[in-house]
């Protein structure tokens, strides 16, 4: 069945000619994830530079393949071509088409330098149906179907591909998709499920009913956007440009370090600088507060004060210096954060605090102030009522931080990483904010998930530009959980 396919180099490989029986193949370099290719292909018959020719223009089926190399260059030259041709399938520099009364229905093309192209062969007699974790997206031009359990994407080519992956929402085997989407034969139907078969994009139906791939039981307990997510934010499964690309260079403007403290008539709060020296020589030590952290859900009957609160942050987010870096800027804090682009920001429901009243804050980290941005409306009260759920319904938390994050700030350098590495930077400012409370002798607790949309309606920020990414409550410790000096 394999002969069937239209085999051709995929779009991006150059073919470039040194002399008359010399070929240099290559492949751009995109990023260290999908290296650049360069082979020299040296002295090559005239049968196998005319198949290579082929298949870096239109294409050919195997079949057709060979016998040009067989009838120009015999048997020695069709070996030839085969290592060179398995050689390029493991390579991933060979897509495999199916083509219906010449027009091309639908094109395998390899997405990773992974990936290593085996044919399975599907039976006409079985149920075949979409894997749940295969998606359809548009991609410049056009469409592609794709999955985190693929090395390699689907692309449409024409109206029946889409009717035909449509259909297989549901069991069907080749005759039964042969009934549903016109124009397409049982030996074409079987070409395509073999394809998507190879490429996981389906499964089968077993004898019982039960897909296949549910069968196996890690991948079952994946959710889809979580694999997803999992696999394209890591390199392996896709030729995607990674890391500190700078795409928005010469484009886009970069985001100044420090976030404009917000436009508003209301009060600016100073908070209370505490004394690093005097800490230092103070603290308790760092075994013991390592040792001793943990989430603490309820407080002291006394709620936190002013001065614990602006030491907190003092020791947790404020900014210590803001330096050129090139185009960007960048700032140092007191947590890590990939490429010192601190993208996060901080934002505070105050419920319970000595000396500052309720409300909305902004924290302005490089005045190391609260900026007041409303009383606690129903938007505000909404959130603090979420945080209080996810504090497993205890208490209204004491003081709620919803940490946000200005996506540009780190979006504008790095791709394929950028929402990975942010939820990266989310963690390390937890653990900070997890030793540094231990080591005040606060309740500390770190919040699963938020309401995003509920933030941006708060504060009327785009999501697109700002929204939040995780949340913090802390409080006065309760008395029987105090550390002993």
């Amino acid at each position: 069945m394999q002969q069937l396919f239209t085999l051709s180099f995929k779009k991006n490989i150059s073919l470039i000619e040194e002399a008359t029986d010399n070929i240099v193949l290559q492949s751009p370099l995109i990023t260290l994830n999908s290296p650049q290719i360069t082979l020299h292909l040296k002295q090559l018959s005239p049968g196998l530079l005319s198949a290579l020719k082929l298949l870096g223009t239109d294409g050919a089926t195997e079949e057709h393949l060979c016998n040009l190399v067989l009838q120009t260059d015999g048997l020695p030259g069709l070996y030839k071509f085969y290592d060179y041709l398995q050689k390029f399938i493991n390579l991933g520099l060979i897509c495999h088409s199916v083509l219906l009364e010449g027009v091309t229905l639908l094109t395998r093309v390899p997405i990773s330098p992974l990936d290593r192209f085996q044919l399975k062969n599907a039976a006409a007699d079985k149920k075949y149906i979409l894997s749940r974790f295969a998606y359809c997206r548009k991609d410049k031009d056009q469409m592609v179907v794709e999955s985190p359990l693929s090395h390699a994407q689907i692309v449409l080519r024409e109206g029946q591909g889409a009717a035909l992956f449509h259909q297989l929402f549901a069991p069907q085997s080749c005759q039964e998709l042969c009934a549903k989407v016109l124009g397409i034969s049982p030996d074409t139907a079987l070409m395509i499920f073999n394809l998507l078969w190879s490429s996981h994009l389906i499964s089968e139906l077993q004898d019982n009913g039960e897909i296949q791939e549910d069968a196996n039981a890690a991948l079952s307990q994946w959710e889809f956007h979580d694999l997803l997510f999992h696999s394209r934010s890591r390199t392996g499964r896709h030729a995607n440009p990674v890391g500190r690309t700078y795409r928005f260079l010469e484009k886009v403007e970069p985001l100044p370090a420090v976030k404009p403290k917000p436009a508003t008539e209301t009060e600016n709060i100073p908070l209370y600088q505490p004394d690093l020296e005097k800490l230092k020589a103070a603290d308790y030590p760092f075994t013991l507060i390592l040792e001793a952290r943990k989430s603490l859900r309820h407080y002291h009957e006394q709620p936190i004060t002013d001065k614990q609160l602006g030491e907190f942050l003092y020791r947790c987010a404020r900014i210590r210096q803001v330096m050129p870096a090139g185009r960007e800027e960048i700032s140092s804090r007191p947590y890590v954060n990939a490429g010192a682009n601190y993208e996060l920001e901080l934002y505070l429901i105050v419920n319970s605090c000595q000396n500052i009243s309720a409300g909305f804050y902004y924290y302005c980290p490089q005045e190391h102030q609260l900026c007041r941005l409303s009383n606690l409306n129903n938007h505000v009260a909404a959130l603090l009522e979420e945080a209080r759920l996810s504090n497993r319904e205890q208490c209204l938390p004491q003081v709620a931080i919803l940490i946000s994050a200005r996506f540009q700030r780190i979006t504008w350098a790095y791709e394929s990483i950028a929402y990975s590495g942010l939820l990266k930077n989310v963690g390390a400012l937890y653990q900070t904010m997890y030793l540094v409370a231990t080591a005040m002798d606060l309740a500390p607790c770190a919040i699963g998930s938020g309401n995003s949309d509920l933030f941006a309606a708060a504060t009327g920020l785009d999501y697109y530009a700002e929204t939040s990414v995780g949340e913090f409550i802390i409080g006065s410790k309760p008395r029987d959980e105090m550390m002993v000096r």
